[in-house]
């Protein structure tokens, strides 16, 4: 690990530190080589990134935790744990369509995860797509057949519309 010198004295830091020249052109002072911090080393993994969000939607920080896992969902893309956090963020958070969007991408993923189903389904009653959201919460339902959650979401949406 490289150290860095600070008024203090030497400070640990916990990433490796790059060379610059330094100096002013011109100006008659010799150039130097400066330690300064390497920007690269800064970025967050995919892992840390869906870490952190799963903490914020823990403590209900949900818009916070959509911004985080975004991040995750651009770095590692089609990632389902990650799609499934995030789509859970959208929701708590008010974003509907976008959970809707999130869900559908988890269940192209994997069409039998009953989880995604009933999220789907929750988010399309949300925005007011009461037919579709039936077709999920069945779904939901048929593939964890002792889920309550599922169960009533389903029969909370009420009986089927007349066409």
């Amino acid at each position: 690990m490289c150290t860095r010198r600070s008024l203090g004295g030497a400070a640990p830091i916990a990433r490796p530190l790059a060379s610059a020249m330094v100096g002013v052109p011109g100006s008659g002072e010799a150039w130097h080589h400066q330690t300064v911090d390497d920007p690269t080393e800064d970025r967050e993994s995919p892992y840390e990134l869906f870490q952190r969000g799963d903490d914020l939607l823990r403590k209900r920080h949900f818009a916070a935790a959509a911004i985080v896992l975004e991040r995750a969902s651009r770095a590692e893309p089609g990632k389902a744990s990650i799609l499934e956090a995030l789509g859970r963020a959208y929701y708590n958070s008010g974003q509907h369509e976008a959970s809707r969007v999130t869900f559908e991408e988890l269940l192209e993923l994997d069409p039998s995860a009953h989880y995604a189903h009933f999220a789907l389904g929750q988010s399309l009653k949300q925005l007011g797509r009461s037919k579709q959201a039936r077709t999920h919460l069945r779904l939901a339902v048929a593939l964890s057949p002792n889920s309550t959650l599922y169960a009533g979401a389903l029969a909370r949406l009420g009986p089927p519309e007349e066409d």
